[in-house]
């Protein structure tokens, strides 16, 4: 991949195996660790269905997708006491490919969620992390986002911890 990615909405001739492919493999070192996220092993139809619940954006170099993030505004951000409020949005099936990680993309994709919810005019943007993946909880810490609480999901093996960012 050579040329800088541009991060767009995903389009209807975009490709769900891609997306799905590159999930797998930006979390396949948690799956490594033991931590069963959604996205170590979700199907493209779960793909598909997690894409319709928000607003997907995809980063793509070279005609490949080589990042993603999906923005869920407050309406459609649910499943705990944080989430369930009217002025939360949440960020979820953030990845980006392994060999393109620690260059900026991440931090690109999270400023297009944030400015997402700042269109919105929505006050807090969360997210959620394995409480044990102690190297995202930092960088997302380090992205100015705070604990709130944990939860646990049906479909994780692990507690997970509930960030949020005041925008």
């Amino acid at each position: 991949m050579t040329a800088d990615p541009i991060i767009r909405p995903l389009q209807p001739g975009d490709s769900i195996p891609a997306l799905t492919q590159l999930l797998h493999r930006a979390y396949a070192p948690l799956a490594a660790q033991g931590l069963r996220y959604m996205a170590t092993h979700q199907s493209d139809d779960v793909t598909r269905e997690r894409v319709a619940s928000g607003r997907c954006f995809v980063a793509v170099t070279d005609g490949v997708i080589c990042g993603t993030i999906l923005y869920r505004p407050a309406d459609r951000t649910k499943g705990s006491p944080w989430y369930d409020r009217p002025d939360v949005a949440s960020i979820g099936q953030f990845a980006v490919e392994p060999g393109l990680q620690s260059r900026g993309l991440g931090l690109r994709l999270m400023a297009l969620a944030e400015d997402q919810c700042r269109a919105d005019a929505t006050p807090e943007l969360a997210l959620d992390t394995a409480e044990p993946a102690t190297h995202l909880v930092s960088w997302y810490g380090r992205q100015g986002y705070r604990f709130i609480e944990h939860a646990q999901w049906g479909h994780t093996n692990y507690s997970s911890v509930i960030m949020s960012k005041t925008l």
